[in-house]
């Protein structure tokens, strides 16, 4: 009887921490040769964006992934790019038809962790998008896509960042398979490794 407790216990404390490890689904559907003009860019907020308590967090995160490939934030008369995000949190039982998603993503997320205790998943998804300021052109395009059990936007927003970043900029095949580590002190986490998806 102790025993099985203790295995339970053991179960339960796995699964709520999540050591199952981090998935994420990335798609490109703007090649990356075309990214690649001065490396300084600027946020072009939408108003809902601008209004949001949790939107100056989420670019926090995103501001200091891109510093580590070399882009800089700059005045929008400066920056070479105009960078658009996008991000939403959904019940991933929801059926999703968007274009923003990921190809092969929209219908068959990648599976969250195993719940002992049979909470909701949801579906986190992430578009970021630079347009050339002088012409408006898009030239690159990037979406992650991740499944949890945690429906605050904020918590997933790490580990969308860094997947969509994790191998930037993405090149050809279009789909890739994104596989973290969580850090322990709960910041940004770990890339393990990039893969292509084989369809």
């Amino acid at each position: 009887m102790v025993k099985s407790i203790l295995i339970c216990a053991a179960l339960a404390a796995a699964t709520l921490s999540g050591c199952t490890g981090l998935n994420a689904d990335v798609h490109t559907s703007i090649p990356a040769a075309a990214l690649q003009g001065e490396r300084t860019y600027t946020i072009a907020r939408t108003p809902s964006q601008d209004a949001s308590a949790d939107h100056p967090q989420f670019e926090a995160v995103l501001r200091d992934e891109l510093a580590k490939h070399g882009f800089a934030d700059a005045s929008a008369q400066q920056a070479h790019y105009l960078l658009s995000i996008a991000y939403a949190t959904r019940p991933a039982t929801v059926g999703v038809d968007a274009a923003d998603c990921a190809a092969g993503a929209c219908g068959r997320p990648a599976e969250p962790p195993f719940s002992l205790f049979g909470e909701r998943a949801y579906q986190h998804l992430l578009t970021l998008r630079f347009f050339e300021r002088a012409n408006g052109h898009e030239v690159y395009k990037v979406s992650a896509m991740s499944s949890d059990r945690d429906a605050d936007p904020l918590h997933a927003m790490p580990t969308l960042v860094k997947s969509a970043l994790a191998n930037f900029p993405f090149g050809a095949p279009a789909d890739w398979r994104v596989k973290l580590r969580a850090d322990q002190a709960g910041g940004v986490p770990d890339v393990v490794s990039v893969k292509p998806v084989v369809q």
